[in-house]
């Protein structure tokens, strides 16, 4: 989905970790190519991250959709303060 909606397909990497429970799905764009991923009002990461959960939902998983903006003086588009599956699945059994 990523790579049809910017000018640089070629630098779209996508990659996931996977827990017991829960995705962690990592989007890395060209600089330039950040507002085109996210969208008007972040209607493109919105739209994304619907498709994902439904997906999820009937594997009876939770996902989570982080999209990377590679220069380093950004901060990432939406912050999570779980970088990896298993730590969040940790907490969510503390809670428990």
């Amino acid at each position: 989905m990523a790579q049809a909606l910017v000018d640089h397909p070629d630098d779209v990497a996508v990659t996931y970790v996977a827990g017991a429970r829960h995705v962690v799905i990592e989007i890395r764009i060209h600089s330039d190519d950040v507002g085109k991923v996210i969208g008007a009002g972040g209607a493109h990461a919105s739209a994304m991250r619907t498709l994902l959960f439904a997906a999820a939902g009937k594997l009876r998983r939770s996902v989570t959709l982080e999209i990377f903006d590679p220069e380093p003086d950004r901060r990432r588009v939406r912050r999570y303060p779980y970088a990896r599956a298993d730590a969040y699945e940790r907490t969510l059994a503390r809670r428990r």
